[in-house]
Order: C-alpha cells, then structure tokens, then sequence
C-alpha cells in the first residue's frame, strides 16, 4: 500500500489490475464454488465473477482517502463518537447492517469533499442514515424519527436540506461496495462456521469507529476480518483458494489485521468509551462473539502491539 500514490487514481486502477493479474496466477486447480450453483438463477454464477471484478473496480473509484479529516474541525475521536451514537441508533430503529455500513460510508464520502462544522456533523450523521435507510430498507424511518432521535435538535427542514446537499456532492451515487458484500462471498469461500462468520461481522463492524482505516477497501477488510477470524479460531491457514478469490495475500492484509486486534484491545481494556459495537455482540443474538476468551489471547495481543501506542496519538 505504501508504495501508491493516494491521490493519483492511476495508483489505484494499476493495484486492482494487479490483484486481478495475482488472481489469474493461482487459477490452477482452484476449486470452482459457485458450480453447484448453476441451476439456481438467484446465484448468478455465470456472473458472479464479473459482479466482484466490478465492485472491485467500483470501490477504488468511490475510495476514501487517509487523514481526510486534517485542517477541518472534525477530528477522528467526534467521528468515532458520531459512528458509536449511529451504531445505537441503529440498533434502536433496527435497521440492516447493510444501512449501517453504507451510512459510514456516505459521511466520510461527504466530508472529505464537504468539511462541515462541529455543530453540523450530527445533522450529518442522522441525514446519512435516512439516505442509506431509503437505499436499503423496505420501511425507512421518517424524518420525524430522525428529528425527534436527536431531541429535536435539527429541524425536517434542516434534514432535508443536509439530504440534498449529500446527494449533490456524491451525485447520486451511493451504492459504493460494503464490507458486507465481500465478506458474504468470502464466507461461502472459507467455509466459515457460524462463530466464525460473526467473529468476522464484529472485527468488521469494529472498524466503522477507527478513523485511521478509513482509507481500507472494503474487499480487503473483509478479507482480512476472515483471516484475523480463521486465526483466531485456528480453522487453517490462508490457502491459495482464498487467495484466489480475495485476490488478497495473507501478507498484505496483515496491517489491516493488526488495525483490527488493536481495535479489539483497546475495547476490552476500556480504552476507549465507544462500546456499542462489543455491548451488541454480547448479546445472545450474536453468540455473544465479543466475550469470547480467545479475544484476550496473545494472538491477538501480538497483532495489536505495534500500534497500541500510534493508535492514540492518532485518534
């Protein structure tokens, strides 16, 4: 990663030629997944390749840059406290996690072109989530929801306006690709058990609240989500197979997994005061995936020591 450009597009087309060039290598005797799935016209297995070649290419093309948020009000920490009160909100209304995901990603979408004040980033927020709500959601919330969330802080029209303004920046394009929709793929790749998969989804959903990943593609934090989660579980190494249709070797994700295991660290030890993502995987709905004593392993504690001490001075 270190070795492209982040504001030259032409970096970015050359990583995702590259991946695609890498998954092309390992071609071989790779087992083919969506075979059994041929009879299924919901599988779309005569283009599901095609479908992931372009999210791929689609995620670099909506990309979120690193540090976006220097020389503007907002700091990474009222983000991370922005995402954690979404994240409630979230849970209150009872949304997708797919709203969630998208929500995150219009807000660092939107501000890294539009910095805002700090009197406007809730207003922000809670038109984000109305916006990936409508994209989502068969039954929105109404903008009254929304105002009376945030104890009428904000006015519908206020709302409204904020909504435009989003949809001009962005130009209407909002169906930038979720770690979600990688990992689902992925998951059907590694064969993931089901404490596995939600290790997975909270290792993921951690990383909504860590201003220094946001610059991460979202195929290559739910790749990564995997691998952290197959170690952590010890259901095999990073096979060719995987590598294949991640286009992701197990080198290069491990920044993205030290990211996570600090992520995990910093909640366990009450580092941080953002806790909504681990009190809802500890409910029983989760398997309470975020109590799990294997998160206290050294594994863990190993892949989180490097950047335990930059992570503060960051955030």
């Amino acid at each position: 990663k270190n070795n492209f450009n982040w504001g030259d597009p032409n970096s970015f087309s050359m990583e995702v030629e590259l991946c695609q060039a890498f998954s092309e290598m390992l071609r071989g005797n790779i087992e083919d997944i969506d075979a059994g799935d041929r009879e299924d016209p919901q599988m779309c297995s005569d283009y599901v390749k095609d479908i992931y070649q372009y999210l791929r290419q689609l995620e670099v093309q909506q990309r979120v840059f690193p540090f976006y948020l220097d020389g503007t009000e907002i700091s990474g920490r009222m983000r991370a406290i922005l995402v954690d009160w979404l994240i409630q909100l979230h849970a209150r209304f009872q949304l997708m996690q797919d709203t969630l995901y998208m929500c995150v990603a219009i807000i660092d979408r939107f501000l890294q072109a539009q910095p805002v004040s700090r009197k406007e980033l809730q207003l922000v927020g809670v038109t984000a989530m109305l916006l990936a709500a409508k994209y989502e959601e068969i039954y929105p919330p109404s903008i009254l929801d929304f105002v009376y969330m945030t104890d009428r802080a904000y006015t519908p029209t206020q709302i409204r306006a904020t909504e435009q303004k989003i949809l001009k920046e962005l130009n209407f394009a909002l169906g930038r690709p979720l770690p979600l929709h990688f990992l689902r793929r992925i998951a059907k790749v590694s064969d993931a058990s089901a404490e596995s998969y939600l290790l997975a989804k909270y290792l993921m959903e951690l990383t909504l609240l860590d201003y220094n990943m946001v610059h991460y593609n979202p195929s290559e934090v739910a790749a990564a989500a995997i691998c952290l989660s197959r170690k952590v579980f010890s259901e095999g190494q990073w096979n060719p197979k995987l590598c294949y249709y991640t286009g992701y070797e197990e080198e290069g994700l491990t920044p993205v997994m030290e990211h996570m295991a600090k992520n995990v660290v910093r909640v366990n030890r009450n580092l941080t005061k953002n806790l909504a993502v681990k009190n809802k995987y500890s409910s029983s709905k989760f398997l309470r995936i975020s109590t799990i004593p294997q998160l206290n392993s050294s594994s863990i504690k190993d892949f989180a020591a490097p950047l335990l001490g930059e992570a503060r001075q960051l955030m």
